[in-house]
């Protein structure tokens, strides 16, 4: 295929202060990525927001290094192969990748790309049946361990993670509280994705809610915000209550350390447990994983929902789109044609 002669990119230029704005990211044309032994080039049909890209933009260590000013800002993708000197990948191979916010990137026989049957549909593969998914079974079924009737609590309940972890949950046996923040959300949760009550944090009291919903007290909290919310489930934890961490939304904004919950003693009294997880660590299981998504996909247990933002361009507002409440489930940005004819750009 005829290749164009440049490369669109959206680069960081500054490290954010709160939300990524003008100024803090510049959409470039680069060189396009010249392929060496190994390598195979991918044209992105669709970039994966997630609220860890945010925490790459700032300085200091995680599971993967921060974004430098002047790189291609990190996200992952699905992809479709059109150059390759790999032997793991051909023309016309679709992948899910970590491909950057770009048009084009290398991608090579590793960790970080898995190649796709034919036919996948490319959004449901940032939304539930990729990392996001994994996200929810390792975290809840590894870290959590619900067990048949317990009670599990999800924050950012109608996000792309905490909505599949509350239906996962579900689908054990458990009961399931949502935490969301508008209405819509937790009439979403509730009566389509089939949660047992939901809360709105910005206009109910979260402590009395709680302890409404919850009056056996919280077995497994999966947490996706951080901040007072896990403060005030940490208030409710059952007897030997676990507390998966998956992320802290809520403070990835925030100048300096955030603080720390105030309610942490209770872990003590309550003989809890507070774990993080990184899915990576799980990346021999992955097969099993998707395994057990799709089977429960296909027997009509799952659902979810994408945002889908057109254009590069709107790439920092599409991840400002997750500390802002905007989006209901996946905010993806979609970068290029879908070779399934499901959307054009």
């Amino acid at each position: 295929m005829d290749l164009p002669a440049t490369n669109r990119q959206v680069v960081l230029r500054q490290r954010p202060e709160g939300l990524v704005r003008d100024g803090d990211v510049e959409v470039i044309d680069a060189a396009m990525p010249t392929m060496g032994d190994g390598d195979a080039l991918m044209r992105n049909v669709y970039l994966g927001m997630d609220a860890t890209v945010r925490t790459w933009l700032n300085r200091g260590e995680g599971y993967l290094p921060a974004v430098e000013i002047g790189e291609v800002v990190r996200c992952s993708s699905v992809a479709k192969i059109v150059a390759s000197r790999c032997d793991a990948y051909a023309a016309g191979d679709v992948v899910i990748s970590l491909g950057n916010w770009q048009e084009y990137a290398i991608c090579r026989d590793d960790l970080y790309t898995t190649k796709l049957e034919p036919g996948t549909d490319m959004l449901s593969m940032l939304s539930v049946f990729g990392s996001t998914g994994a996200a929810a079974y390792f975290g809840l079924l590894d870290v959590g361990r619900p067990e048949a009737g317990e009670t599990v609590v999800v924050s950012a309940a109608a996000g792309a993670t905490g909505s599949i972890v509350g239906q996962i949950a579900k689908i054990m046996g458990c009961r399931v509280v949502g935490i969301a923040g508008t209405d819509a959300k937790c009439a979403w949760v509730t009566d389509e994705l089939g949660f047992d009550g939901c809360i709105n944090h910005r206009t109910e009291d979260l402590a009395t809610r709680l302890r409404e919903l919850c009056p056996d007290r919280v077995d497994v909290y999966f947490d996706n915000v951080g901040g007072p919310i896990l403060d005030a489930v940490l208030a409710q934890l059952a007897m030997h209550g676990r507390v998966v961490l998956c992320g802290a939304i809520s403070v990835y904004n925030e100048k300096g350390r955030p603080a720390g919950p105030a309610n942490y003693l209770n872990l003590i009294a309550r003989r809890g447990r507070m774990e993080g997880f990184i899915t990576l660590d799980h990346w021999d299981r992955f097969p099993e994983c998707m395994s057990r998504l799709r089977e429960w996909a296909d027997a009509g247990k799952l659902h979810w929902r994408e945002e889908v933002v057109q254009g590069l361009e709107h790439c920092a507002s599409a991840l400002n789109m997750l500390f802002t409440g905007e989006n209901t489930g996946k905010v993806v940005v979609q970068v290029g044609p879908d070779p399934s004819g499901q959307r054009e750009v």
